[in-house]
């Protein structure tokens, strides 16, 4: 057994470069779990500037020098960084608000509704409507209790998002701005010979970047697109329903289905079962439609290329680790698990 395992470890890692490969994983993978959440500002300027050197690659592609598109790229996020901060989040806090004030009216609503189910439907006992309600209300209390929770770590989270504000901002303009020097300075540390990280890094790049970019593409089109007919037809909470619509987009599959609830509700609360209900739902399902159907594949048909189970899977377990930051990142991760499979035996062919 003992042989077994020396002849394997001996087939697979007698190569400096699958050595190098690995321990640069493991120590980024150490990173993230031990100091992620202290190194969270510097995780977040690292993927903006990510996805901002994308767009600095295509204007030097157009002939534009690097500090040129360099500072109309920073410009342009400040500007959307702005826009979010001082137009959407406002608009946002004031409409959850909103709704937090008329919960009281939609959980009336809902109650009455609960208890005319009975005289709809005789094959449901009263008692059994009882139970319903009052299972009901201790879930609302549990979720009240959370609330308070929130609020009082509220000046906190007010703080702490402060300190990001400064702090993400100047570290995407140096991350941008000195990129040639970071990536010299890493090379110090690393062997000449890295063909095995460079072919896996090389598969990655491509596939990470165009799909970050692609995704955060999306969720801009999807929560406009909703947006529209929200707003048109007059109704409550537009922007903040538009808003979970356009995230919905970073859980594949499973996101579409939840944040349908939510809108169907309000949606409901709001009209009742009338002609407006019924013209709104087949708005937003006409957008939900042309996102599957028509914008998902035109944005990402070469980026990424796993099956749908290998997708959720990802999604599953990477979110389960990292939370939200692990279900945006799910599909990138498994990129780079799938791109080290392609890679590693292709090399050690090469060198036998």
């Amino acid at each position: 057994m003992i042989e077994v395992i020396k002849g394997w470890f001996e087939k697979h890692f007698s190569d400096p470069q699958a050595i190098f490969l690995v321990a640069v994983l493991f120590f980024g993978l150490a990173l993230v779990l031990y100091w992620g959440k202290i190194l969270t500002p510097v995780l977040a300027g690292v993927v903006i500037a990510y996805v901002l050197e994308g767009l600095v690659c295509k204007l030097q592609r157009l002939g534009v020098l690097r500090l040129p598109a360099f500072l109309l790229t920073y410009a342009l996020f400040i500007t959307a960084l702005a826009l979010i901060l001082f137009g959407l989040v406002p608009l946002v806090i004031s409409q959850v608000t909103q709704l937090v004030t008329d919960f009281p009216k939609i959980l009336e609503k809902l109650q009455q509704l609960i208890l005319s189910i009975p005289d709809e439907y005789p094959i449901f006992a009263d008692q059994e409507i009882e139970k319903m309600l009052g299972s009901f209300s201790s879930e609302l209390v549990a979720v009240a209790q959370k609330l308070v929770s929130v609020s009082l770590s509220s000046v906190v989270d007010v703080f702490t998002v402060l300190v990001y504000l400064v702090v993400v901002p100047l570290l995407v303009f140096f991350l941008l701005k000195d990129k040639e020097d970071i990536k010299s300075w890493f090379k110090r540390f690393s062997p000449e010979d890295r063909g095995l990280a460079y072919s896996v890094w090389k598969e990655v790049d491509v596939k990470m970047g165009n799909y970050i970019r692609c995704k955060l593409l999306e969720i801009v089109i999807v929560g406009v697109a909703t947006f529209i007919p929200l707003k048109y037809m007059g109704m409550n909470y537009a922007a903040t329903m538009s808003l979970l619509v356009g995230l919905s987009v970073i859980i594949p599959y499973v996101g579409a289905v939840a944040v349908t609830i939510p809108v169907a509700m309000i949606a409901w609360f709001q009209w009742g079962a009338s002609s407006d209900f019924v013209y709104l739902m087949i708005a937003y399902l006409a957008v939900q439609f042309m996102d599957g159907n028509v914008l998902v594949p035109l944005l990402f048909s070469e980026v990424v290329n796993m099956h749908p189970a290998a997708i959720i899977i990802s999604v599953l377990f990477f979110g389960g680790l990292w939370g939200v930051w692990g279900v945006f990142f799910a599909i990138p991760l498994a990129t780079l698990v799938q791109a080290v499979i392609n890679s590693w035996p292709s090399i050690q062919a090469e060198n036998a």
